[in-house]
Parts: structure tokens; sequence; C-alpha cells
């Protein structure tokens, strides 16, 4: 089985089970909410590992942290199609 033929069935595969879970959720966004938090507490550690940042800069330089990671996974997936269109 090809790469591409291998990640199309994966992602296939992904949305079906994800189509399921909300099917049987009554409220999607609370459900999620434990796994949203633990990503986005990454970024609070990520600027303030030993903790010593008021709560309000701390959140300041999570939210910049963030946003350059959704930036950089942006510039890595632009990459990638223009690779994919070249060819």
């Amino acid at each position: 089985m090809s790469d591409s033929s291998e990640r199309s069935r994966r992602i296939l595969q992904a949305r079906m089970a994800a189509h399921a879970l909300h099917a049987k959720v009554a409220d999607e966004v609370a459900h999620t909410a434990p796994a949203r938090a633990v990503f986005l507490s990454r970024f609070e550690r990520e600027v303030d590992p030993d903790g010593l940042l008021e709560p309000q800069e701390r959140a300041r330089r999570a939210e910049h942290a963030k946003k350059a990671y959704f930036l950089k996974l942006a510039a890595k997936s632009s990459k990638e199609r223009a690779k994919k269109h070249r060819k």
C-alpha cells in the first residue's frame, strides 16, 4: 500500500471515529475540555518552567508561544503543500 493511500485510509478512519464519538456525546466542548486544558498548559510550562511569573504575565507569554507554535505548523504545512504541487 502506498504512503498516500495509507494516509488517506488513516484520515478516513479518524474522521469516522470522531463522528461516532460526537454522535454519543451531549456536549462536545465539555467532553474535549480536559484535553484542551492539558495541551494549552504546555505553553505556560514552556514560558515559565519554574512558575515564577505573575499569572497575567505567564498567560500573556503563553498566548504568544501558542501563536508561534501554530504559525510554525502553518509554515511547515504550506512548505509541504508547495513541495507536492511542484511534483
